[in-house]
């Protein structure tokens, strides 16, 4: 079973970096921005929501380590808010690197997540998936996530 370290600098220079890269491309593929724009827009937007790094109020950043290897197979953000109906965290971002793809580290992430989430008292998990994104949607539903909203575009 993985386990959930808070990230450290370093941890999270190399987290930022790809995460400003895989979103804009994430938006260019659902044709939401333009390729030419999609760089600085994505990185606008990480600057909105991580205004203080990894100090950021209510953002919790980790870096998701197999201990029997003592690697790092992932990483995971999530923005915790109370909010009406309760405390809710939002997964803002969760990737396991491409070399431990389809090895079982995503499951065992979500879990994970869970017992973190009841660590600090949250009622409600968050998240959005791309369309485009199958592999990822597979996971969240098999993990019991269920769809709350649907947005949808057609290409003329």
């Amino acid at each position: 079973m993985v386990i959930l370290n808070s990230m450290t600098e370093q941890d999270y220079e190399g987290f930022l970096s790809q995460s400003i890269i895989d979103y804009a491309e994430d938006k260019v593929k659902a044709g939401t921005w333009a390729p030419s724009e999609a760089q600085e827009l994505s990185r606008k937007s990480f600057e909105q929501l991580l205004p203080e790094g990894l100090n950021t109020p209510n953002s919790y950043l980790y870096a998701v380590v197999d201990p029997a290897v003592d690697v790092k197979v992932g990483y995971l953000w999530i923005h915790i808010s109370d909010e009406p109906l309760g405390r809710s965290a939002f997964i803002y971002d969760i990737m396991i690197y491409e070399n431990f793809q389809g090895k079982g580290y995503g499951t065992q992430t979500m879990s994970a997540l869970e017992e973190e989430a009841k660590r600090l008292q949250v009622d409600k998990i968050l998240l959005h998936v791309f369309g485009h994104n199958k592999i990822a949607l597979g996971l969240y539903q098999k993990m019991g996530y269920e769809v709350t909203d649907i947005s949808m575009s057609k290409r003329l």
